[in-house]
């Protein structure tokens, strides 16, 4: 019995993003194209099938501890950059000042996708989200140097905006324009969390 539920809502492609080294920092650059390999993004620096533990699972792990990288992939959606920016009252947020990998459009609430949804590529190409991406002072220090005027700061604007991390679950090709094939788990509560 087939357990993910393919909604009839899909999303398109609208940018992609990379860096090939992260210690030039957090900002990346537009791209005509991935090649999505099980190790993330050719080319990218969150590529690897390991990664060090950060402040991210520091409750789990001590720092630096290798662990399977569900970070592979950064995605955003337009709708929500919008937002963040009506929010922060400043003309735009740019994908590339806060690192991310994938731009979207057409998919309600990227950031509240349900961990271990499937998004599908033409290509076969398919991600698996593994959670919400927290907002964080790194990219709010690009967009102040962007946008000093400012209202309200990014990580408070960016509350369930920020989109998605992923990982790659089946290997392909991803280009701007692309559809993309939502697919769901079964949504439950998990009681255990509320005692």
């Amino acid at each position: 019995m087939p357990l993910m539920t393919k909604l009839a809502q899909t999303g398109r492609v609208e940018a992609l993003l990379k860096n090939p080294d992260r210690r030039a920092g957090l900002e990346k650059s537009r791209t005509d194209g991935f090649v999505l390999r099980f190790d993330g993004i050719e080319g990218d620096c969150h590529s690897g099938l390991t990664r060090p533990a950060d402040v991210r699972t520091i409750k789990q792990y001590p720092r630096d501890t290798p662990i399977r990288n569900v970070r592979q992939l950064t995605l955003l959606s337009v709708e929500e950059l919008s937002q963040i920016a009506a929010i922060m009252e400043i003309p735009e947020v740019k994908p590339e000042w806060i690192g991310a990998n994938m731009v979207t459009s057409g998919i309600a609430d990227l950031t509240l996708l349900p961990p271990s949804s499937r998004l599908q590529f033409p290509s076969g190409a398919t991600i698996v989200v593994d959670m919400e991406n927290e907002p964080c002072r790194y990219p709010a220090e690009i967009i102040a140097s962007h946008n000093p005027e400012q209202k309200v700061g990014f990580v408070k604007a960016a509350k369930n905006k920020r989109g998605v991390t992923a990982w790659v679950e089946r290997e392909g090709t991803v280009a701007p324009g692309d559809a993309i094939t939502i697919w769901i788990p079964p949504q439950r509560l998990y009681g255990a969390a509320a005692a």
